[in-house]
């Protein structure tokens, strides 16, 4: 009778031990994968069981949580969701997080182990920290001009403070209602659906991650790979440019729009927008030159993090003469976001130097003590600061005397390009709008913003669509919102 209980107790213990190795087992190697199973929701209960960090704008909430009385209690909820929402991005219990909401969701949904001093005892106890505050950079003025100004129309807005790279204004429309898509009924998935399948597509955030032909507006960039090439030395010497210009290696002529390009000076040329002279000019400079200066300006720049991801623009760099000499007009395959024309924009107002842009300011915990700032990259020499001063000058002269001067501020200094980019099957498609500029006060050593516009469907006959006509007004709005030279429209 003992050796029958010492056999059982035995098994038993050995009965025990398989236990706890199997719960070590499940609980140390197996934990990550049945916490990823979609079958367990205990996670997604958790996540979803307390309200959500905010995003501030400006010191205000412009996100915040409804209690649904759901298994996920809590669902997002916005502020003037699409004013916001090329800046938010949407919170989703069904579609998973877009833009800040994702980049920030450590914050946002507690996880982030920044938000305790003790994180190995929420580990231990199970716990979950409430959500932290991300402050964005966005200022709001700023941001309802842009939006004003763009009405509804296809297109994106930019915004940048050249000193720092601050982000004050991120606008892309058609825009969206991102508290749509925040909880897990049926009406959520009809709305995803429906913004999805909209021809004007409303979720697409064209101010990071679309690309466009730039148009004029590149010949910023090549006028700065000139003048730091040697290629032009005095901008308002002839350049030697014949009109038309006959691509290298075809037949093809290049033409101009305005008059008087033959053998224009570089200021002229960049006030009239001078096709040939800039297409000649791209040649002379070479590929080389040309994709290393387009590099230093953020082109070709796949890591480029705000901390939402931007879509890389870009510069070929293996092409021929006549491709060289199209991209250097801002047409063949160069492509750029409305925020990284901005940055060249930045960057000749801020004295050749780029600070790159960011987003988030800092980041509070839910009882509002700072948890940290954002890193931010240094500030690097993109062009030397007599060419910026001899870029500035030009953009100057632009508003001052050429087809930017809707952009012109009253008692502002005002820089800026226009641009018209064709684009579809034989340039057959409405050409985009766009402008660049910056401003300062007259009396203020630094500038206070740089912008840029696009307009993809500009409401003008197609001859006189011109980024002066269509995008500079909204420019205008915006530096006058940053100034704070009258109400934003």
């Amino acid at each position: 009778m003992i050796r029958c209980i010492r056999h059982t107790a035995a098994f038993s213990f050995l009965l025990l031990v398989a236990l706890l190795v199997n719960a070590a087992r499940v609980q140390v190697f197996e934990a990550e994968h049945y916490g990823a199973n979609p079958a367990n929701r205990r996670a997604q209960i958790a996540r979803y069981g307390q309200p959500r960090g905010a995003l501030l704008v400006d010191g205000r909430p412009v996100t915040g949580s409804r209690d649904s009385g759901g298994r996920l209690r809590y669902e997002r909820t916005y502020t003037d969701g699409p004013l916001y929402a090329p800046v938010t991005g949407y919170s989703s219990q069904t579609y998973g997080t877009s833009l800040l909401e994702q980049a920030e969701d450590g914050v946002l949904s507690g996880d982030d182990e920044r938000l305790t001093a003790f994180p190995w005892w929420d580990r231990l106890t199970g716990g979950h920290r409430r959500g932290g505050a991300v402050h964005t950079t966005i200022d709001p003025r700023m941001q309802r001009a842009a939006f004003a100004g763009l009405g509804g129309r296809k297109g994106a807005v930019a915004a940048v403070e050249p000193r720092t790279g601050r982000i004050l204004a991120l606008v892309s429309t058609p825009s969206y209602e991102p508290g749509a898509l925040s909880g897990n009924g049926a009406a959520v998935g009809d709305a995803w659906r429906r913004l999805n399948a909209a021809a004007r597509r409303p979720m697409l955030n064209r101010a990071l991650g679309q690309t466009y032909p730039p148009g004029s507006t590149f010949k910023v960039v090549t006028a700065a790979a000139a003048l730091e090439s040697g290629r032009v030395t005095d901008i308002d010497a002839d350049t030697d440019s014949p009109d038309p210009y006959l691509l290298p290696g075809t037949a093809t002529r290049l033409g101009n729009a305005a008059g008087g390009c033959a053998d224009a000076p570089l200021r002229y040329a960049f006030r009239a927008s001078c096709n040939t002279v800039f297409a000649r000019l791209g040649v002379r400079v070479g590929l080389r030159g040309m994709a290393g200066t387009a590099r230093r300006f953020g082109f070709n720049d796949h890591r480029l993090r705000i901390p939402s991801p931007v879509a890389a623009s870009t510069f070929d760099t293996e092409m021929d003469d006549a491709q060289l000499a199209l991209s250097a007009i801002g047409q063949y395959d160069t492509a750029a976001t409305p925020l990284q024309m901005a940055m060249v924009s930045a960057v000749v107002a801020n004295g050749g130097q780029l600070a790159p842009p960011y987003l988030v300011d800092k980041v509070t915990d839910a009882g509002g003590i700072l948890v940290s700032t954002e890193p931010r990259r240094p500030t690097r020499e993109v062009v030397g600061p007599a060419t910026a001063q001899q870029l500035q000058d030009m953009m100057v002269d632009v508003v001052a005397h050429g087809s930017g001067r809707r952009a012109a501020l009253k008692g502002v200094t005002v820089g800026g390009k226009t641009g018209t980019a064709q684009h579809g099957v034989h340039n057959a498609g409405t050409p985009y709008a766009w402008f660049i500029s910056w401003a300062r006060e007259p009396d203020g050593y630094e500038p206070a913003v740089a912008v840029a516009v696009v307009v993809e469907d500009a409401a003008a006959d197609r001859a006189d669509i011109s980024g002066g006509g269509s995008a500079a007004p909204i420019a205008r709005a915006v530096m006058a919102a940053a100034l704070r030279k009258g109400p934003a429209r």
